[in-house]
């Protein structure tokens, strides 16, 4: 940029030639200044459309970065909500599988109640069942021995001096024994309460004697055994009991033990 120089008219060579020197110099330095204030201020148009290039690279990269961000947290967010959903379902499975866990067990255990109940039901009534066939088979077999036991008395009272019918006789009371040996084997005991004390439980009196010498209420005579069988009595002895005598003592439970 030039600035204009004002002369003045009285102006000559001689006289100024010195100022006009000193002007030319002092107008020279301005335009020099301005000319590189220009250089220095103006910007150059390509760093300028560099710079705008690279701010709006920057922003379009800012936007693109943001919107896949918020598209990933979308995602996370929806698989978050399924995965939940999944958990959800899961617990009801689980909680529904131990409820029928626990109904299973439930049933089992009545079913083993049951199953207890009834074996130790049926292994009574087995038991009671054999005790009834048995308890039938000595019924059915104790007239058989009664009637040996008064034929073998019958023998002896009316034909003692017969030897060979007393043998005979004999061999008859052998082979009662060995039935009545048999018969204890299997928890069957006579009662033959001869001269004990009268036991109601046990004993079927048929008649009374009178007795003073005797205690009171003693068996006099068994006209037919008894018998029990595992400690039950199946049939009573039927007995003769006295009476008019002196009364049986006491006895001491601690004394008889």
């Amino acid at each position: 940029m030039k600035v204009p120089i004002e002369v003045e008219d009285d102006f000559t060579p001689e006289k100024n030639e010195g100022q006009v020197d000193r002007g030319a110099d002092e107008a020279l330095e301005p335009e020099v200044e301005d000319a590189e204030a220009e250089e220095v201020v103006e910007p150059d148009d390509a760093e300028l459309d560099d710079e705008a290039m690279v701010e709006a690279a920057k922003r379009a990269g800012e936007a693109a970065a943001e919107a896949d961000f918020k598209a990933d947290a979308e995602r996370a967010r929806e698989e978050a909500g399924n995965l939940l959903a999944q958990l959800a379902e899961a617990e009801s499975a689980v909680e529904a599988a131990k409820k029928e866990a626990a109904d299973a067990t439930d049933r089992l255990l009545r079913l083993q109640a049951d199953w207890d109940n009834y074996r130790r039901r049926t292994a009574a009534e087995r038991l009671v069942e054999k005790e009834r066939a048995a308890e039938k088979l000595v019924l059915n077999l104790l007239p058989v021995l009664d009637d040996m036991e008064r034929a073998s008395a019958h023998a002896a009272e009316t034909n003692a001096d017969n030897e060979n019918l007393m043998q005979f006789v004999a061999g008859v009371d052998a082979i009662h024994d060995k039935m009545v040996a048999v018969l204890a084997r299997e928890g069957v005991e006579v009662i033959d309460p001869a001269g004990q004390a009268f036991d109601p439980l046990r004993h079927q009196a048929v008649g009374r004697v009178e007795d003073t010498e005797a205690f009171d209420e003693t068996v006099a005579q068994v006209y037919q055994k008894g018998y029990s069988l595992g400690g039950k009595v199946i049939r009573s002895a039927m007995v003769t009991v006295t009476y008019g005598g002196p009364k049986r003592p006491v006895e001491d439970p601690e004394s008889h033990e």
